[in-house]
Protein backbone atom coordinates (compact mmCIF):
# COMPACT_ATOMS: atom_id res chain seq x y z
CA UNK A 1 0.00 0.00 0.00
CA UNK A 2 1.32 3.34 -1.32
CA UNK A 3 1.99 6.02 1.66
CA UNK A 4 -0.88 8.28 2.13
CA UNK A 5 -0.76 11.97 1.68
CA UNK A 6 -0.27 14.21 4.47
CA UNK A 7 -2.60 16.70 4.10
CA UNK A 8 -2.90 20.31 6.75
CA UNK A 9 -6.02 22.05 7.57
CA UNK A 10 -5.99 25.92 8.94
CA UNK A 11 -9.29 27.93 9.89
CA UNK A 12 -9.53 31.16 11.31
CA UNK A 13 -13.23 32.54 11.64
CA UNK A 14 -12.80 36.01 9.85
CA UNK A 15 -10.56 37.62 6.96
CA UNK A 16 -9.13 40.31 9.32
CA UNK A 17 -7.71 37.13 11.51
CA UNK A 18 -3.92 36.37 10.89
CA UNK A 19 -3.31 32.05 10.04
CA UNK A 20 0.20 32.62 10.99
CA UNK A 21 0.58 30.91 14.01
CA UNK A 22 -1.38 28.04 12.57
CA UNK A 23 0.65 27.80 9.60
CA UNK A 24 3.92 27.76 11.89
CA UNK A 25 2.86 24.91 13.52
CA UNK A 26 2.03 22.59 10.83
CA UNK A 27 5.52 23.81 8.59
CA UNK A 28 7.27 20.73 10.92
CA UNK A 29 5.22 18.02 8.59
CA UNK A 30 6.02 18.68 5.50
CA UNK A 31 2.29 18.70 4.14
CA UNK A 32 1.78 17.80 0.58
CA UNK A 33 -1.75 19.74 0.80
CA UNK A 34 -3.19 22.28 3.04
CA UNK A 35 -6.69 23.43 2.93
CA UNK A 36 -7.10 27.06 4.85
CA UNK A 37 -10.41 28.79 5.70
CA UNK A 38 -11.86 32.00 7.26
CA UNK A 39 -15.06 31.24 8.45
CA UNK A 40 -16.82 30.85 11.86
CA UNK A 41 -16.31 26.89 13.24
CA UNK A 42 -19.34 26.80 14.41
CA UNK A 43 -20.67 23.92 11.34
CA UNK A 44 -18.83 22.39 8.76
CA UNK A 45 -20.05 24.21 5.98
CA UNK A 46 -16.96 25.61 4.80
CA UNK A 47 -15.53 25.35 1.39
CA UNK A 48 -12.38 24.71 2.25
CA UNK A 49 -12.94 21.87 5.05
CA UNK A 50 -15.42 20.15 2.21
CA UNK A 51 -12.57 20.22 -0.33
CA UNK A 52 -10.06 18.75 2.27
CA UNK A 53 -12.74 15.61 3.25
CA UNK A 54 -13.10 15.40 -0.32
CA UNK A 55 -9.30 15.33 -0.97
CA UNK A 56 -8.56 12.69 1.38
CA UNK A 57 -7.97 9.11 0.80
CA UNK A 58 -7.21 6.18 3.10
CA UNK A 59 -4.00 6.19 4.46
CA UNK A 60 -3.99 10.11 4.34
CA UNK A 61 -2.99 11.77 7.72
CA UNK A 62 -5.34 14.82 8.48
CA UNK A 63 -3.56 17.68 10.21
CA UNK A 64 -5.04 20.33 12.50
CA UNK A 65 -3.35 22.53 14.55
CA UNK A 66 -6.26 22.30 17.49
CA UNK A 67 -9.98 20.43 17.93
CA UNK A 68 -11.06 24.14 17.38
CA UNK A 69 -9.84 25.15 14.40
CA UNK A 70 -11.97 21.65 13.08
CA UNK A 71 -15.30 22.43 14.74
CA UNK A 72 -16.76 24.45 17.25
CA UNK A 73 -19.85 21.88 17.75
CA UNK A 74 -19.13 18.63 19.24
CA UNK A 75 -21.78 16.79 17.21
CA UNK A 76 -19.91 17.91 14.23
CA UNK A 77 -16.17 17.48 15.43
CA UNK A 78 -16.92 13.40 16.56
CA UNK A 79 -18.97 13.14 13.05
CA UNK A 80 -15.95 14.62 11.27
CA UNK A 81 -13.61 12.50 13.37
CA UNK A 82 -15.24 8.93 13.15
CA UNK A 83 -16.36 9.51 9.56
CA UNK A 84 -12.94 10.30 8.60
CA UNK A 85 -10.93 7.66 10.57
CA UNK A 86 -13.88 4.89 9.18
CA UNK A 87 -12.50 5.31 6.01
CA UNK A 88 -8.62 4.69 7.03
CA UNK A 89 -7.70 8.71 7.39
CA UNK A 90 -5.77 9.22 10.40
CA UNK A 91 -6.67 12.44 12.38
CA UNK A 92 -4.12 14.48 14.49
CA UNK A 93 -4.61 17.68 16.02
CA UNK A 94 -1.09 18.87 17.32
CA UNK A 95 -2.26 21.38 20.31
CA UNK A 96 -4.12 18.74 21.91
CA UNK A 97 -1.17 16.11 21.15
CA UNK A 98 -3.81 13.96 19.88
CA UNK A 99 -4.24 11.43 17.15
CA UNK A 100 -7.37 9.38 16.14
CA UNK A 101 -6.66 6.09 13.68
CA UNK A 102 -9.94 4.97 14.19
CA UNK A 103 -9.20 2.23 17.01
CA UNK A 104 -11.93 2.26 19.87
CA UNK A 105 -9.25 4.18 22.46
CA UNK A 106 -11.69 4.58 25.51
CA UNK A 107 -8.96 8.04 26.84
CA UNK A 108 -9.10 9.13 22.65
CA UNK A 109 -12.92 9.51 22.85
CA UNK A 110 -13.11 10.68 26.19
CA UNK A 111 -10.42 13.40 25.40
CA UNK A 112 -12.49 14.20 21.64
CA UNK A 113 -15.38 14.24 24.18
CA UNK A 114 -14.56 16.68 26.48
CA UNK A 115 -12.12 19.34 24.21
CA UNK A 116 -14.74 19.20 21.42
CA UNK A 117 -17.17 20.48 24.56
CA UNK A 118 -14.92 22.45 25.73
CA UNK A 119 -14.58 24.14 22.10
CA UNK A 120 -18.30 24.24 21.68
CA UNK A 121 -18.63 26.02 24.99
CA UNK A 122 -16.37 28.56 24.35
CA UNK A 123 -18.49 29.73 20.90
CA UNK A 124 -21.43 30.00 23.20
CA UNK A 125 -19.32 32.21 25.42
CA UNK A 126 -18.28 34.19 22.65
CA UNK A 127 -21.66 34.40 21.30
CA UNK A 128 -23.18 35.86 24.46
CA UNK A 129 -20.59 38.67 24.99
CA UNK A 130 -21.10 39.51 21.45
CA UNK A 131 -25.22 39.62 22.06
CA UNK A 132 -24.30 41.72 25.26
CA UNK A 133 -22.30 43.97 23.62
CA UNK A 134 -24.98 44.84 20.78
CA UNK A 135 -27.52 45.57 23.42
CA UNK A 136 -25.28 47.99 25.04
CA UNK A 137 -24.37 49.67 22.14
CA UNK A 138 -28.47 49.76 21.08
CA UNK A 139 -29.11 51.23 23.88
CA UNK A 140 -26.32 53.62 23.93
CA UNK A 141 -27.57 54.46 20.21
CA UNK A 142 -23.93 53.40 18.39
CA UNK A 143 -25.19 50.19 16.78
CA UNK A 144 -27.68 50.50 14.31
CA UNK A 145 -27.54 47.23 13.08
CA UNK A 146 -26.79 46.42 9.43
CA UNK A 147 -28.11 48.70 6.63
CA UNK A 148 -31.29 47.73 4.58
CA UNK A 149 -30.97 46.89 1.19
CA UNK A 150 -34.08 49.00 -0.28
CA UNK A 151 -35.10 52.79 0.90
CA UNK A 152 -37.86 53.17 2.29
CA UNK A 153 -39.59 54.18 -0.55
CA UNK A 154 -38.12 51.44 -2.96
CA UNK A 155 -39.70 49.40 0.47
CA UNK A 156 -42.98 51.07 -0.71
CA UNK A 157 -42.67 50.06 -4.43
CA UNK A 158 -42.02 46.77 -3.51
CA UNK A 159 -44.87 45.74 -1.67
CA UNK A 160 -46.90 47.78 -4.51
CA UNK A 161 -45.65 45.76 -7.50
CA UNK A 162 -45.83 42.47 -5.41
CA UNK A 163 -49.93 43.40 -4.91
CA UNK A 164 -50.37 43.80 -7.92
CA UNK A 165 -49.10 40.42 -8.84
CA UNK A 166 -45.61 40.78 -10.21
CA UNK A 167 -43.57 37.52 -9.09
CA UNK A 168 -40.77 37.56 -6.41
CA UNK A 169 -38.38 36.60 -8.81
CA UNK A 170 -39.24 39.69 -11.09
CA UNK A 171 -39.05 41.63 -8.02
CA UNK A 172 -35.39 40.61 -6.95
CA UNK A 173 -33.90 41.23 -10.32
CA UNK A 174 -35.90 44.85 -10.33
CA UNK A 175 -34.44 45.84 -6.98
CA UNK A 176 -30.79 43.87 -7.44
CA UNK A 177 -31.71 42.16 -4.22
CA UNK A 178 -32.16 38.03 -3.53
CA UNK A 179 -35.74 36.31 -3.41
CA UNK A 180 -35.07 36.50 0.36
CA UNK A 181 -34.76 39.81 0.96
CA UNK A 182 -37.63 40.25 -0.99
CA UNK A 183 -39.72 37.87 1.19
CA UNK A 184 -38.45 39.68 4.67
CA UNK A 185 -39.31 42.81 3.22
CA UNK A 186 -43.28 41.75 2.22
CA UNK A 187 -43.55 40.26 5.79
Amino acid sequence: MAKGQLVGYIRVSTEEQNTARQQEALTDFNLDKVFTDKASGKDTDRPQLQAALAHLREGDTFIIYSMDRLSRSLTDLINTVKSLTAKGVKVQFIKEALTFTGENNPMANLLLGVMGSLAEWERAVIRERQLAGIAIAKAQGVYKGRKQALTPQEQAELRSLALSGIGKTELAEKFAVSRQTVYAYLK
